[in-house]
């Protein structure tokens, strides 16, 4: 059952008030001003409904709902007035009653109500913070359907998208509610719904923020921007500036002490760069360069010992032997600081990233019952292929060698293979010259037609030249396609239209297209229950036809503009010199012939669509006559 919808006003603009497909929200649609203006209320946070009485002509449901923050705000009221003349009453009694059951629903069961109530952004948090027990909200095509804010968020993040669905919204014929008209929408994107919610569900995870931040000198004075989210990243990576801060912002400005820190020797030694002599001094932040921040981190962390080349240098109680190599030295961390730096960071990155390591004994993609089945077959030996075996009584006689050279390949065979490219060469020159000049006729008429058509009759004669003409048309017609192709290739796109003209066509095309997807999937789904659904959805098709018709009239209306154009400077030329300039009035591109050109797939789907259902309702009613 299609959820309630009605046409209602809000604030003296007229829209469309509608519940979603899972009857947790309610969303009022502007029927202009764009997606943007689009208002959702989700039942969850609803706190009562009042309606105006029976016995008022003026039809209003105002709806009062609580913010979630801050918790003890006054509730908001939204007034919305149903302007359907006499079905305004029967529309704001459905979705009432509506919005009553589920706000009674979600107070009978409030975990329920607040896990399927939640918004898509809350869903996929949730997701991401779940151990995987769950079910993702793009794993769930019904509520990709019914989710109203990340609808409105994939139409706001695609401009083109939000333009076809607006005209289509305004071009849906008066029978198909709201409502129906988005959930046929939307069922044939939701592979866009899923990649956006996938795409919404991505966050950005850790990362040495101390690397990126780099300053920048404007007007011979050193600059740098810094956010809260990069002070939060740099405490966390570094609990020494955390502890800096803490003893020292009271007594400094915090402008003064990052203005200070990203200037000192602490900033640089904490980045893993060496310091040198010329950097300059601070007072109070080189305190704490000899500070080992990352000293308890490694007193923690346990390193085998075959791996640990300080502690075996230190446990070695003979030093005998030859010198160990270089590499196998320990040194100061402090000849290398940026190893240190990255290889610690790397651990505390890594360590708040969610875990997706698994036991490594475990059988990959499989059960273990799968598994211990798959060891079991890898003992058994080859099966025998099962095929059907194709014999053929003597093959010899498939084979020309088997069998004397027919007369043809005898006489081909004594030829001499370097007279015989000898001629191919001298033809090749006389009917193609090096210069690329050469007429048509001589690629399809062969020189010794004139000697053929005297052994041939009359009507062997008038059956070849009709094949050369055909041949002739057909190489012509190939050239000219590909000269097209060229020239909307080269930037000729819009085929001689204006460019507004060319985009209100493509729009046309694409709420065209629409249509008829949504036409056939209910004309094919063989439901009887959408018999409604597919006469208004013809009418739709018919509207469409009108709109294409009406784009080709403005297209030949410019056309004869550009046009008379021509007739006019020809006439101010020749009223001018005297002489009657040349024109091309048919070469003027543009015109509905080039509209039926390019939408001639379209109106011959359209007329396929209109047929198909006339024939189908005609065989309707003579199965099933009307009672009189």
């Amino acid at each position: 059952m299609a959820p309630p919808s009605g046409s209602a006003a809000y604030k003296k603009k007229d829209g469309t008030l509608t519940m979603s497909q899972d009857r947790q929200s309610v969303s009022w649609i502007p029927a202009a001003g764009g997606a943007s203006g689009t208002i959702t209320l989700s039942v969850t946070h609803i706190t009562n409904l009042q309606q105006t009485p029976a016995n008022n002509p003026k039809v209003m449901l105002k709806i009062f709902v609580q913010p979630p923050d801050p918790p003890n705000a006054a509730p908001e009221q939204y007034v919305f007035s149903f302007t359907a003349g006499a079905n305004a009453r029967p529309e704001a009694d459905a979705i009432k009653d509506a919005l009553s059951s589920a706000i009674q629903a979600a107070k009978t069961a409030p975990a329920a109500g607040a896990q399927e109530g939640m918004s898509a952004a809350m869903a996929m948090a949730s997701a991401v913070s779940s151990t995987g027990t769950g079910k993702n909200v793009w794993d769930d095509d019904n509520r990709l359907k019914g989710d109203v804010e990340l609808q409105q968020s994939l139409l706001k993040s695609d401009p083109n998208l939000q333009r076809m669905f607006m005209e289509s919204l305004h071009t849906k014929p008066e029978t198909l509610g709201a409502g129906q008209f988005m959930s046929l929408f939307w069922s044939t994107r939701l592979h866009l719904l899923r990649a956006h919610a996938i795409e919404k569900a991505q966050m950005r995870g850790s990362y040495n923020v101390l690397s990126t931040l780099k300053p920048r000198v404007e007007d011979n004075v050193t600059k740098m921007n810094i956010s809260k989210e990069q002070i939060q990243l740099i405490f966390n990576q570094h609990p020494l500036i955390k502890r800096v801060y803490d003893e020292n912002v009271p007594k400094l400005s915090e402008q003064q002490f990052w203005s200070r820190f990203f200037q000192s020797r602490l900033f640089k030694k904490l980045r893993g760069e060496r310091i040198s002599e010329n950097d300059p001094t601070d007072a109070i932040l080189d305190k704490y360069l000899k500070t080992d921040e990352y000293a308890d981190y490694e007193r923690d962390s346990h390193v085998p010992n075959f791996l640990d080349l300080a502690g075996n240098e230190v446990n070695n109680s003979q030093r005998r032997g030859n010198r160990p190599d270089l590499d196998m030295r320990p040194s100061g961390v402090d000849k290398v600081p940026i190893i240190r730096t990255l290889n610690v960071l790397s651990e505390k990155i890594m360590a708040g990233v969610a875990p997706a390591d698994r036991d490594p004994s475990a059988p990959v993609g499989m059960d273990e019952e799968t598994f211990n089945e798959l060891q079991l077959r890898d003992l058994r030996g080859d099966e025998e292929s099962n095929r059907v075996l194709l014999n053929i009584r003597d093959q010899s006689r498939f084979f020309s060698q088997a069998k004397g050279i027919g007369e043809e390949e005898r006489l081909v065979a004594k030829k001499d293979p370097e007279q015989v490219m000898g001629d191919l060469r001298i033809e090749v020159k006389r009917n193609l010259p090096d210069d690329g000049t050469t007429q048509l006729g001589r690629l399809v008429e062969p020189d010794d037609e004139d000697s053929d058509n005297e052994e041939k009759g009359p009507s062997q004669q008038v059956g070849s030249k009709a094949n050369l003409q055909r041949a002739s048309k057909q190489i012509l017609d190939a050239i000219r396609d590909r000269q097209a192709q060229t020239e909307v290739s080269a930037g000729s796109s819009t085929y001689g239209l204006s460019s507004a003209l060319y985009d209100r066509l493509t729009l046309t095309h694409a709420t065209t297209t629409e249509f008829l997807h949504q036409f056939w999937q209910a004309f094919l789904s063989g439901n009887s229950d959408r018999a409604g659904e597919v006469a208004s959805l013809v009418e739709s098709l018919n509207r469409a036809m009108e709109r294409i018709k009406s784009v080709a009239a403005d297209a030949e209306a410019e056309r004869k503009v550009e046009v008379d154009r021509l007739k006019r400077h020809a006439r101010e030329v020749f009223d001018a010199t005297g002489k009657k300039p040349r024109m091309n009035l048919a070469g003027v591109p543009g015109g509905e012939k080039v509209v039926n050109q390019l939408l001639g797939p379209t109106i011959k789907t359209l007329e396929v669509a209109l047929e198909k259902y006339k024939t189908a309702l005609a065989q309707e009613m003579k199965e099933n006559p009307p009672i009189a």
